[in-house]
């Protein structure tokens, strides 16, 4: 989630003024309906939503106008596909509480990467971390309560 999406319209299609157009992703259990915004009469963009899983969803791009009913004017499939924050962030999930297993900081230490692509990662790994699917009892600390 988290990246730009741009559609591009057919001629029929073009964006009018009293024509707001909205994309809604399905998966297989996430449902997530985003509005989009006009770049220009064949184009519009929006941000892609985070999701739960690594799956192929199904994509609606959907027109409504007001006094008329909600016509999906187009369908195509989405891949949310697995990356290096998705994977950080499942292994700091599984790892919570385990001080050995965090040991993979150093490895950021060792190579340093630069500082930008630190925070970008940062910023992926804590998106990817909020959709996470977690047990109810799980927490930070991981089972042992009495780690301070």
């Amino acid at each position: 989630g988290d990246s730009v999406i741009t559609v591009q319209l057919t001629e029929e299609d073009k964006v009018e003024d009293d024509v707001v157009f909205y994309l809604v992703f399905t998966g297989s259990t996430v449902q997530h309906c985003t509005s989009t915004r006009k770049i220009n009469p064949g184009s519009l963009e929006t941000i892609s939503p985070g999701h739960d899983c690594c799956e192929t969803v199904k994509v609606a791009l959907c027109a409504s106008r007001e006094g008329h009913p909600v016509l999906i004017v187009a369908e195509e499939s989405f891949q949310f596909v697995q990356d290096e924050a998705y994977d950080a962030a499942q292994f700091l999930a599984t790892c919570a509480g385990n001080q050995q297993a965090l040991n993979f900081t150093r490895f950021l230490d060792r190579s340093r990467p630069p500082a930008a692509d630190v925070d970008f990662l940062d910023e992926k790994v804590a998106l990817a971390f909020r959709h996470l699917k977690l047990p109810a009892e799980w927490n930070v600390l991981g089972a042992d309560q009495s780690l301070t």
